[in-house]
């Protein structure tokens, strides 16, 4: 079983920087220490024209300092890395964090935007006031006039509504795949029956 390595935390790169820093100042420590050897730097020769050591610097302090900062550079890459990785993989964390507080308050948000349906359009005649006002087969009514789920009952509810508003715009709210759509209704006769064209049936809760 391979064992996940703990998530990276801000103070895990900080902790990171500060050695980052901390193999700056040595290497600059070691640069200087060449440019106190005559100003040599990591590829002039060691030797003279003739191939002997040169006098007027101490090799084996170059030499030191030369294989000391290949050394800490080789450290400061492999940090850099790790520093980048951790940098990922917070911004990763964060932009995760982000989209589930979105999608929580979104998902909130709809959840109150929302209202309570009571009852729901099974059938719609074509031609018909309810056709006319957009009405759609498995439409969930949530407010039919002053008709809500505050105060439904039965369809006599409805009825009554229907029966003294004939020839009157009705406010209709339906709940239709999840999303909340406002309709007006005018209740008239036309060449069906009833005044509405459509059936409407109770919702069970």
């Amino acid at each position: 079983m391979s064992l996940q390595e703990p998530p990276v935390t801000v103070s895990d790169l900080q902790e990171l920087l500060k050695k980052k820093d901390e193999i700056e100042a040595q290497i600059k420590a070691y640069y200087e220490v060449l440019q106190d050897q005559r100003g040599v730097g990591m590829n002039e020769p060691l030797v003279d024209a003739e191939g002997y050591p040169r006098a007027d610097v101490d090799i084996y302090q170059v030499r030191t300092a030369r294989h000391n900062i290949i050394c800490l550079q080789n450290d400061h890459k492999a940090l850099m890395q790790q520093v980048e990785q951790g940098l990922h993989q917070l911004h990763a964390r964060e932009k995760e964090k982000r989209d589930r507080d979105e999608a929580e308050a979104r998902a909130e948000a709809q959840g109150q935007a929302l209202p309570q349906p009571f009852a729901q359009v099974n059938a719609v005649s074509p031609g018909s006031p309810a056709s006319f006002s957009g009405l759609q087969a498995g439409d969930e009514i949530a407010e039919f006039g002053s008709v809500n789920s505050q105060n439904f009952q039965s369809l006599q509810n409805i009825a009554v509504v229907v029966q003294h508003s004939e020839d009157k715009p009705l406010r209709v709210t339906v709940i239709r795949r999840g999303e909340k759509i406002h309709l007006g209704l005018t209740p008239k006769r036309w060449s069906g029956k009833g005044l509405l064209g459509c059936n409407i049936v109770p919702l069970q809760r």
